[in-house]
């Protein structure tokens, strides 16, 4: 996916989420992220978007010094996160994905916040549909690079007190390109091989499916594990998901 294609889908997602949550009970529990609420997950976003539409209009080089905004009233929330959503959008569309700004990553630039927030919007507004009793899925080639992006830069920050996976995994899209097989390295993190292979188990399904499986939003059941069960479910508990 290129550059607009991220910014379309953090578009396109971030409306899908206002609409849901506008029309939803604000109080009713989110599944996907057991302790908050929906006027919770509404805050959160919109402060995700305001923190990093800050960090690459200002092209900061540190976190540091941010404020954070207030919480509205729950009157207020989504007409708040509207607003914010549009300026996140203007922001970042005009940004030069090459610009340097702070990440918490080992890249540096404006493209990785665009490919994030993308990510991080449709995986709310997932989250958003599910508390709202329905669920559209994640669109299949955004997904598909979703399980790239988490395989790289959040399969390998492990959850306190797992154990280490052991063995090798392959992926495997159903619906749109997209396979990886992964092993964990001597150092802790994973060397990813972006091609078809064997590996000790294989988790096939959609896009989505396997996306959301890996973001522990649906469960193993979900997909198709095939070979060595335990090695799935040691890969699938062991990334710490925040």
């Amino acid at each position: 996916m290129q550059t607009h294609d991220f910014l379309q889908a953090l578009a396109r997602d971030g409306e899908v989420f206002a609409d849901v949550c506008g029309d939803a009970d604000l109080g009713a529990p989110v599944p996907g992220c057991p302790e908050w609420d929906i006027a919770d997950l509404v805050y959160h976003l919109g402060r995700v978007h305001h923190f990093w539409r800050t960090i690459v209009a200002e092209q900061r080089d540190t976190w540091e010094g941010y404020e954070q905004p207030e919480r509205p009233a729950d009157t207020d929330l989504i007409t708040w996160y509207r607003d914010g959503l549009r300026a996140t959008v203007a922001t970042l569309t005009a940004a030069d994905p090459a610009h340097a700004n702070w990440t918490w990553s080992t890249d540096k630039t404006a493209g990785f916040v665009i490919r994030r927030i993308a990510h991080e919007t449709a995986i709310h507004r997932w989250d958003a549909e599910a508390a709202a009793g329905f669920d559209t899925g994640v669109e299949p080639h955004l997904a598909s690079d979703g399980i790239d992006e988490f395989l790289m830069w959040f399969a390998d920050e492990a959850a306190e007190g797992t154990p280490r996976p052991g063995g090798s995994v392959h992926l495997h899209c159903g619906d749109v390109p997209g396979e990886w097989t992964v092993v964990l390295n001597a150092e802790g993190t994973y060397d990813i091989e972006r091609a078809h292979a064997k590996g000790d188990c294989a988790l096939r399904g959609s896009a989505s499916d396997l996306l959301l499986a890996l973001w522990r939003r649906r469960p193993s059941s979900s997909i198709d594990v095939v070979g060595d069960a335990e090695v799935a479910a040691r890969f699938l508990a062991y990334a710490a998901l925040t």
